[in-house]
C-alpha cells in the first residue's frame, strides 16, 4: 500500500523547514490554526507541516512511500489511535485514511510533497 511517510529529504529547500518526526513514520494532514490560516509561511507552521502519527511532531516534507503488509484496516487503526491519543475525535479515521489514500494514489513512490495550506505540492521525485 502506498501511503505517506515522514522524511528529511529536501529539507532546508525552502529557509522555513522543519523535521521533527521519525524517518519512515506515517504522517496525516492535521488543522491549521488561525495564525497560519491565512498564511502557510507563519509563524505556527502548522499551515505548512505533516502530523507524524506516532511522534505527533511535525515535518515540512513527507514522501509517499510503499509499506509492504499494511492494509486499509491497519491505516485507518493508525490514525485512529494517533487521532485518539491526542484528545481528537476518532470516529475521523476513516474518512481520513481514504482521503490520504486518494491523495497518494497518483504519484509514484519516492514523491517527496510539501504542504502550502489545503494544497499538497511536489517538491521532487526521488528515490525511496
Amino acid at each position: 500500500m502506498k501511503l505517506l511517510t515522514a522524511t528529511s529529504v529536501t529539507q532546508g529547500y525552502r529557509d522555513n523547514d522543519f523535521d521533527w518526526c521519525v524517518e519512515g513514520e506515517l504522517v496525516q494532514i492535521g488543522v491549521v490554526c488561525d495564525r497560519d490560516r491565512p498564511d502557510p509561511d507563519g509563524t505556527c507552521g502548522c499551515g505548512r507541516a505533516f502530523a507524524g502519527l506516532n511522534s505527533h511532531r511535525a515535518t515540512t516534507t513527507a514522501m509517499i512511500r510503499e509499506v509492504p503488509g499494511f492494509s486499509e484496516t491497519d491505516y485507518v487503526e493508525a490514525i485512529r489511535s494517533s487521532l485518539q491519543q491526542q484528545g481528537y475525535d476518532p470516529g475521523h479515521a476513516e474518512h481520513a485514511a481514504a482521503e490520504l489514500r486518494c491523495l497518494v494514489r497518483g504519484w509514484p513512490v519516492g514523491t517527496v510533497v510539501e504542504r502550502r495550506l489545503d494544497a499538497i505540492v511536489v517538491r521532487e521525485y526521488a528515490q525511496p
